[in-house]
């Protein structure tokens, strides 16, 4: 458990525009180990889909990974060429999309699917042994074998989104990515869908990346959450630890917004809007909409530091001199 599987180190990602460069992703640095559920949360338009396309080298013009490091078992994913680092998707590490509806291929079947994706690193595999893999992933992500006959519109969403499951898990990945995974579908799929991420996830011993908004789907699933704030990781820690003690006002806030059951009061939200990517506030990026601002946060850009023993968080208010 204690294993480095993955690491990243300063990733930054641009998306380049007549009007200025967009920082979707900046500065981003973060480990992940052997078999650990991670989660990366944070405010819609935060960067978080574009650290997930940019850790399997999907990034497309005009967004571009200016800086950084995505170290796979020591592998430097960003100094690959492209028909390495396809080799290593889905075989090392894989995907599980946001839409599934927009994810497969509406004229193929969905055995056709799943076979082109094991044949494309597996091309001596037999036509029977093919089809008894297609046949043992479905059934390993709660679908019947006759599931592989049929078409994507044939099936529900959630149904879909096991589909892409199976595609993520077809070659036995050391990391698995999941970018909002359940986000379209209804509250019981949803939880249907995570627990069967989680199941997956425990059975291959992979680890697991998974990227939402929902803090209670989060709760249930993460071993470690990080919290992304306008394309940084601004608070990092175990999951029940930053439930019950969060350190970054942001992540305050957060959790402050949340319905709790068993007692009435008033839904608060965050005040103010997060900045725009492109015009970043000077300082730390949270200080406009900081309950705890100081004169410094305008000014100087704290850095992601280990305030307490696997806690990390970016702010002055745990820098060593206060």
């Amino acid at each position: 458990m204690n294993t480095e599987i993955l690491e990243v180190k300063d990733l930054r990602v641009q998306y380049r525009t007549a009007k200025g460069p967009v920082k979707a992703v900046d500065g981003v640095n973060l480990i992940l180990r052997s078999g650990e559920k991670f989660g990366l949360v944070g405010e819609s338009g935060c960067g978080k889909s574009t650290m997930a396309m940019a850790l399997l080298r999907l990034i497309k013009p005009p967004g571009r990974i200016e800086t950084g490091e995505i170290l796979l078992d020591g592998i430097d994913l960003l100094k690959l060429s492209d028909e390495d680092i396809r080799k290593l998707r889905f075989a090392a590490i894989s995907f599980i999309p946001q839409g599934a509806m927009n994810s497969l291929n509406p004229i193929l079947r969905v055995r056709d699917q799943l076979a082109d994706t094991i044949r494309a690193h597996d091309g001596k595999i037999t036509r029977r042994a093919l089809q008894e893999r297609v046949d043992g992933i479905l059934r390993q992500v709660g679908l019947k074998a006759e599931v592989a006959r049929m078409y994507p519109h044939e099936l529900s969403g959630g149904m879909k989104q096991r589909v892409c499951i199976a595609m993520a898990i077809c070659l036995q990945p050391k990391v698995i990515v999941a970018d909002e995974p359940s986000s379209a579908l209804d509250v019981v799929v949803q939880r249907q869908v995570i627990q069967t991420i989680a199941q997956i996830q425990g059975q291959l011993g992979a680890a697991v990346i998974l990227i939402g908004h929902d803090m209670g789907l989060m709760a249930q699933f993460a071993d470690r959450i990080g919290v992304m704030y306008a394309g940084k990781l601004v608070e990092i820690g175990p999951v029940r630890e930053l439930f019950s003690n969060p350190m970054h006002p942001y992540t305050q806030l957060l959790i402050a917004s949340l319905p709790t059951f068993g007692e009435k009061s008033i839904l608060t939200g965050i005040p103010g809007l997060p900045p725009s990517l492109r015009d970043l506030p000077r300082g730390c990026v949270f200080h406009p909409r900081c309950p705890f601002v100081m004169a410094g946060c305008s000014i100087v850009m704290p850095v992601l530091r280990e305030a307490r023993p696997n806690r990390w968080v970016q702010c002055h208010l745990y820098n060593e001199t206060n």
